[in-house]
């Protein structure tokens, strides 16, 4: 079977709350049994006579090959814009364009290795996919899951079912440790003996854990939460800086060489800028 991304009209299964998340169920075979952890949709928002020409892209949070109504993808977000606004109006039934899955997926370990998975708010949805191939692999695996507060956590009920351990962090508090995610995850790395950290959540988070894991001597893959407008690689409004095997350093698009990424290999503080000495920068005061 093709591994490809389709472009179909799928249908709204259902939507529900979700603390202060959407949760999304479209109707899309063929996506769903091409999706791996870490993958994306785009989607069309706003209907067929919008102004909104970009599409919106969201982690896929389950994809189901098989049901009543045929294969499932899942997304989970936060209303932020028209865009997203229209998205939460939606009704079972309601068509919406989609295309995927898209992206590079993250990539599994080739032995059974402890694994920490990391989510910032609904950037924890991808990892549950995630959390599932690895116990196939016989991975261990201990999530961390961190909000600003309970009603911006996603998934903790479920994490309890796909991980070993959890911990859930808030940063006021409400519920669990208070703190950030990345305050619990250098006792966490220790304590697991972790190979891999697992990331996905917003640029400074990912910044946090990737600096972490090379103190800890870990592998670290984030998953970026860049502004992606197409989706497929030809607005180039979710380029980042990251190093490349060779050492040289490029401006790659979040959407097609993403949006997994090595965390050593993104030049986190740097994010939309270009910074000097990537391949093709303007020379300052130089010439041509």
């Amino acid at each position: 079977m093709s591994t490809g991304p389709l472009q179909l009209r799928g249908r709204v299964l259902k939507l529900d709350r979700v603390g202060d998340y959407q949760h999304l169920t479209l109707v899309a075979p063929g996506v769903a049994e091409r999706t791996r952890p870490g993958a994306f949709v785009a989607l069309a928002v706003g209907g067929d006579h919008s102004a909104t020409l970009l599409r919106r892209a969201f982690s896929i949070y389950r994809a189901k090959a098989s049901g009543v109504y045929g294969g499932t993808v899942e997304i989970v977000f936060a209303v932020h814009g028209p865009g997203t606004a229209w998205l939460a109006d939606r009704r079972p039934h309601d068509e919406i364009d989609v295309i995927g899955p898209l992206g590079r997926p993250f990539a599994l370990p080739k032995e059974p290795v402890p694994c920490v998975l990391v989510g910032g708010g609904y950037g924890s949805a991808p990892l549950f996919g995630l959390a599932d191939r690895l116990r196939e692999r016989g991975c261990s695996v201990h999530m961390v899951l961190g909000a600003a507060s309970e009603s911006r956590l996603f998934g903790t009920v479920q994490a309890k079912r796909s991980a070993q351990s959890v911990v859930v962090t808030t940063e006021d508090g409400s519920v669990g440790t208070p703190g950030r995610a990345t305050d619990v995850l250098p006792d966490l790395l220790a304590r697991t003996n972790a190979a891999v950290v697992y990331a996905c959540g917003p640029m400074g988070m990912l910044s946090a854990i990737a600096a972490l894991a090379e103190q800890h001597g870990v592998w670290s893959q984030c998953a970026v939460e860049e502004q992606m407008a197409c989706g497929v690689g030809v607005c180039m409004t979710c380029v980042l800086p990251v190093r490349g095997d060779d050492g040289v350093v490029r401006m790659v698009r979040s959407c097609v060489e993403g949006p997994v990424f090595r965390g050593d290999r993104v030049l986190w503080a740097d994010a939309g800028t270009i910074p000097a000495g990537t391949l093709g920068a303007p020379r300052v005061g130089g010439h041509a």
